[in-house]
């Protein structure tokens, strides 16, 4: 019994190797790697937008108060527009020394305000009122979540069969008339345009607001790749 159990141990070790590196040949012959793309320019349909505050004070508590009321009136003027999305945003406070960074001179407090919108128009002129007590960090524009989604599903199916023309076009240039599907691989990529900054811009009085501005949104660009390997039959 221990002689036979041997000598199918040894059939089995000699075996093993044949039969691994006829599945590696099997697995590696006729391989051919490909890739497909399919893009689209489309126009951004959201803003967003963020705006901030700065205050300084000797008094931490004061400087607080200043900023929260700020900020208050704010989410109340922004209550005018439904339609618009306004998130309160990062807010500091930080002490402010003197030149010798020994003596502490004041506090200084920072509160930031995030809108997003796909009504362009009501955005503007909710920026247009906040103005008068904050300064416009960054104005950009991009395509939303959900049609980002539909336009990336329609851009998959469009790749997938790009990538089907170019196996059967290197098929036939093999003169091979099959192959089979080894791996695909679908990844999506968007190309947004650079935020319009507005770092630093004038800030008005409470007796006047700043014109709402006409907003050009522009395109960006969404791309999905196909690539992935046939095997020729």
């Amino acid at each position: 019994m221990r002689s036979l159990a041997l000598a199918t141990l040894m059939l089995g070790a000699s075996l093993s190797p044949t039969i691994f590196a006829h599945e590696a040949d099997t697995l590696n012959y006729n391989l051919v790697n490909l890739q497909a793309d399919a893009s689209r320019q489309v126009a951004n349909d959201e803003m967003r937008a963020v705006l901030y505050i700065e205050k300084s004070h000797k008094q931490p508590a004061e400087l607080s108060n200043q900023i929260n009321q700020l900020m208050n009136q704010a989410q109340s003027i922004a209550r005018k527009y439904p339609q618009v999305k306004v998130e309160t945003g990062t807010q500091s406070t930080y002490p402010v020394y003197d030149n010798d960074n020994q003596k502490l001179k004041e506090w200084r407090a920072r509160a930031e305000i995030q809108i997003e919108s796909k009504d362009f128009k009501a955005a503007s002129q909710l920026i247009s009122e906040l103005q008068q007590s904050f300064q416009t960090q960054s104005i950009n524009f991009t395509v939303s979540d959900d049609q980002r989604k539909k336009v990336e599903n329609e851009l998959m199916v469009e790749a997938s069969k790009n990538f089907q023309q170019r196996a059967l076009a290197i098929s036939q240039a093999w003169n091979k008339s099959q192959y089979t599907l080894v791996n695909l691989n679908l990844n999506t990529s968007n190309y947004f345009p650079q935020p319009m900054m507005r770092s630093g811009m004038a800030k008005f009085s409470m007796a006047e607001a700043a014109p709402a501005q006409d907003m050009a949104a522009g395109e960006s660009k969404i791309m999905v790749n196909a690539n992935g390997s046939i095997q020729f039959k």
